[in-house]
């Protein structure tokens, strides 16, 4: 915990740059003022860290606990800070930049106006908290957060690959966000979306100067190991290393500009998601968070990296084709609402899932390791002040976990399995 004070306190001559030191006085009263109204006035702030280790990626989260007054009564408020890192990776702050304006562009501008036009068609609003404030100063950038755990939200255990219940309340809700930008496109149809937002253009795992082309690389490098380990994958093998011939040419192409165009979570997996419950313990709402890769794109995109980073495949194998109906249906109720056409037919979606199946894979060698390593395993990555010895700790750990944990082994190979059986792999 570091406690801030208010203006009159003292501080050090120099102060050592941490992710909470970055938050500030005049940050916190934007905050409150935004949330609360002018008449709140802030009397002391606290930041108290509560995640655990591997909850995290590509930022740090914390969260600041607010004591002010209003109407002359004292009350208290949290609110959920993401911070830059402060890794000191020279390689890494391109990438930093762009994905925190990505994300508080899209909560504090875009995701207003999505909303506008749901509501305008007796839709209900999306499901993502609201956020009070954005700093993008170069090297401290700061979002402030809705506190959601009050509503009882919470993640969900990323190791044990979300059942039927928590993908379908996610698949609903990445349709309503689908359909209301085709909604705000047809406002301003001679108007492309990428142009009045173009926070949604730059494209981190598609831009080589972002760094992530290594990172994919040596994740693919590391898939062919362990394929290779298990035996009788020698096609998974020969096909891996022709996807890494390709990778640059294949995330261009899936990741750019789509005829069926629509404003992309972009980072959609077990852990950017929360979920509240009922009495017997049952998933009744999700909550989106985390849109710091959101793009412009073919939906195709976020339905792919969601199936093939967050399911086992004995739920996403037998149940595909049930779960791109239910995301279908609910775009679709979206788009009847508005008076609009449906932008593409069952089939249609079915193609385009299938035209990216090297997307998947990718996507899947990236991010399962990551997913199925005991949080006691997982490499600190903010921290990381060498991204080649951190992905060498990665692969050590991963090969360790492929022989301890069934989970680890049944998850990564059933993409291979399932892409071999479906003839995607020659």
């Amino acid at each position: 915990m570091r406690v801030c004070g208010t203006k009159t306190e003292e501080q050090p001559a120099t102060k050592v740059v941490t992710p909470q030191s970055l938050v500030t006085e005049e940050e916190v009263k934007a905050a409150l003022r935004l949330d609360k109204g002018s008449d709140a006035l802030l009397k002391s702030w606290s930041m108290v860290d509560f995640t655990k280790k591997g909850d995290n990626y590509a930022c740090v989260v914390s969260s600041v606990h607010v004591q002010y007054s209003l109407n002359q009564e004292n009350m208290e408020v949290v609110y959920i800070a993401k911070l830059n890192p402060c890794r000191h990776v020279k390689d890494l702050e391109k990438m930093t930049s762009v994905i925190f304006r990505k994300e508080s562009e899209f909560y504090l501008n875009l995701v207003p106006e999505l909303n506008s036009v749901l509501t305008e068609v007796g839709q209900k609003a999306l499901r993502f908290p609201k956020c009070f404030h954005g700093c993008m100063d170069k090297n401290k950038e700061v979002i402030l957060l809705e506190d959601l755990r009050p509503q009882g939200y919470q993640m969900f255990d990323r190791r044990r690959g979300l059942d039927v219940a928590h993908i379908t309340l996610i698949l609903k809700e990445l349709g309503r966000l689908h359909a209301s930008s085709r909604l705000l496109q047809a406002k301003t149809p001679d108007l492309d979306l990428a142009e009045t937002h173009d926070f949604l253009v730059p494209d981190i795992f598609a831009d080589e100067s972002m760094g992530y082309r290594d990172v994919f690389h040596r994740q693919l490098d590391q898939s062919i190991e362990v394929l290779e380990r298990f035996g009788g994958y020698e096609r998974s093998v020969a096909w891996v290393k022709s996807l890494k011939l390709e990778f640059v040419k294949l995330m261009k192409k899936h990741l750019g500009r789509s005829k069926y165009n629509v404003v992309c979570h972009g980072d959609c997996w077990n852990n950017n998601v929360l979920f509240r419950y009922n009495d017997d313990g049952e998933p009744v709402e999700v909550m989106l968070l985390d849109l710091q890769i959101n793009r412009l794109s073919s939906p195709a995109t976020d339905l792919i990296y969601l199936m093939y980073t967050s399911l086992n495949g004995k739920v996403r194998i037998p149940n595909l084709n049930i779960f791109l109906d239910t995301y279908y249906d609910t775009f679709n109720t979206v788009m009847e609402a508005a008076g609009m056409d449906m932008i593409f037919t069952r089939s249609e979606l079915l193609e385009e899932f299938w035209s990216m199946n090297g997307l998947g894979a990718i996507y899947a060698m990236a991010v399962v390791p990551f997913v199925l390593l005991e949080p006691e395993d997982t490499p600190d990555f903010n921290k990381a002040e060498n991204m080649e010895e951190l992905l060498l700790e990665v692969k050590e750990k991963t090969l360790e976990a492929i022989d301890k944990n069934p989970l680890m082994k049944q998850k990564f190979l059933s993409v291979f399995d399932e892409m071999m059986d479906l003839g995607l792999i020659p």
